[in-house]
């Protein structure tokens, strides 16, 4: 019974703790940046990820297995994932971590609200393990796996962001060409007629210039944590299948079985590979590369929740309760 009041209050410091986190992150975009804010959003995450981590530790003491057996485990398990990456560039000492919080803090409370809120109360309570998960592997395997997801998620969603500036960026620059091809109207004429013609177009050059510099930053800072993230995560995501392999020679008795999720396990696998490959060709980098990526983030939420909306194959544990 103590283990599950300790449990409750973990949860609900975690998830009231990461919502404050969330404010100050929204405060800080929306106003200006406050140093003071934005060291206690930094403390608050550390919070929420010991938070997290004594949650875990608390079912895997009473449970008395590794706490990944059904659903619910693995979203809490996904959003400490999301918190371990969003301390990386804090253990790195790494400038510009604000553009890898604003991904992560966000994934790890809709994560955390969906398994709390979003699933029934049955699904909560730690069960049994079946005969095939009493196994050594299922810490390697299944974390493994977790960690991918949380890593290609986090690139990915850098990648979105990435073809949204782009592509907003060639619009505007479109719709600007279309004007100066169609011609300019009356009001605009008059307004080169002004005495101040010069000031005004070489205050609006540096402005324009200084922009499209920003922009530029901007997309080289979201091209290089979409890419290294997502090397992290391709190489969780290859120990993972390699180490599910071998576990499932042990359980069923052949390293691969074409079921549902390893299928589409191996979808994923192959598209991120196809990221990779596009990062080594100086042609496909940038815009290429991050439809690729774009590609791989809804792969990825089918390859997870797909099993368990339709209950199943071989890796149907965990499956939403259906009525």
């Amino acid at each position: 019974m103590i283990f599950v009041t300790l449990e409750h209050i973990l949860t609900h410091i975690s998830f009231s703790i990461i919502s404050v986190v969330i404010l100050i992150q929204l405060m800080t975009f929306f106003v200006h940046e406050i140093p003071g804010l934005s060291d206690s959003s930094e403390k608050g995450m550390i919070v929420t990820f010991l938070s997290i981590t004594g949650l875990l530790v608390i079912r895997w003491i009473y449970s008395g297995h590794f706490p990944l057996s059904n659903l619910y485990e693995s979203l809490m398990f996904l959003s400490w994932s999301f918190a371990i990456i969003h301390m990386i560039p804090k253990i790195w000492n790494h400038k510009n971590k604000n553009y890898l919080s604003a991904i992560t803090t966000p994934s790890a409370i809709f994560t955390q609200a969906f398994a709390t809120s979003g699933l029934s109360t049955e699904m909560h309570q730690s069960s049994i393990l079946v005969p095939a998960l009493r196994s050594h592997w299922l810490m390697m395997h299944v974390s493994m796996m977790l960690l991918s997801y949380a890593a290609l998620l986090v690139g990915s969603l850098f990648s979105i962001a990435l073809l949204v500036i782009t592509f907003r960026k060639n619009i505007k620059i479109f719709v600007e060409n279309q004007n100066l091809l169609i011609g300019s109207s009356f009001f605009d004429q008059m307004e080169y007629l002004n005495i101040n013609e010069n000031i005004n177009v070489l205050e609006n050059t540096s402005f324009s210039s200084f922009k499209n510099y920003y922009k530029y930053q901007l997309i080289e800072r979201l091209d290089y944590w979409s890419s290294r993230v997502i090397s992290i995560g391709f190489t969780f995501l290859t120990i993972g299948i390699l180490s599910g392999a071998v576990w499932a020679n042990e359980a069923w008795g052949s390293y691969w079985n074409w079921d549902p999720k390893e299928t589409w396990a191996f979808i994923t696998w192959t598209i991120y590979a196809i990221y990779s490959h596009t990062r080594t060709t100086k042609n496909w980098q940038g815009v290429n590369s991050a439809i690729v990526a774009s590609i791989g983030f809804l792969i990825i939420w089918i390859c997870y929740f797909g099993v368990n909306l339709l209950g199943i194959g071989l890796h149907s544990y965990g499956s939403f309760i259906l009525s």
